[in-house]
C-alpha cells in the first residue's frame, strides 16, 4: 500500500489515530511497507491511509456523503470506492471493497477515531 507523504502537522495528527482492532468484523492486518500512516483490515483489505493529498477529482460542487458528522468524498463511481474524509486538518482515505457493502458501516466504525483525533478545518474549508 503506498505510504502518503504528509506535511509535519498532518503526520502528527495521523500518528495520533487510535484505530480499532476490528472493522466490519474483520481483524486488523499488517501493511507493507509498515507505516503509522496506513492500516488495513480483512481480505480483500479495507485500507486506510492518513495524510493523503486533497483528492484532485474533488470540485467545489462535488457531492459529499456525510456519516456521523464526517464529510466523505467518494471516488470513483465503480468498485472499490475510496472515500476521503474532507474538511479535517488531515485528509484520511478509506478504500472499501464491494464485499463490505454497505460502505457506510465501515465509515461509521472508522469515523469516531478520525473525529476525535483530527480537528475540523475552519467552517467552509474542504
Amino acid at each position: 500500500m503506498p505510504v502518503p507523504s504528509p506535511d509535519a502537522a498532518s503526520a502528527r495528527l495521523c500518528a495520533g489515530l487510535r484505530l480499532p482492532e476490528r472493522v466490519h468484523g474483520q481483524p486488523r492486518r499488517d501493511t507493507s511497507p509498515e507505516s503509522p500512516l496506513t492500516a488495513a483490515w480483512g481480505s480483500p483489505a479495507i485500507a486506510l491511509r492518513c495524510g493523503v493529498p486533497r483528492p484532485p477529482q474533488m470540485r467545489p460542487d462535488a457531492q459529499l456523503v456525510t456519516v456521523n458528522g464526517i464529510h466523505w468524498f467518494p471516488y470513483p463511481e465503480g468498485r472499490p470506492v475510496t472515500y476521503t474524509a474532507v474538511g479535517r486538518q488531515a485528509y484520511v482515505e478509506v478504500t472499501v471493497p464491494a464485499k463490505y457493502e454497505p460502505a457506510g458501516d465501515v465509515l461509521i466504525e472508522l469515523g469516531e477515531a478520525i473525529k476525535t483525533t483530527i480537528p475540523e478545518k475552519p467552517e467552509g474549508e474542504l
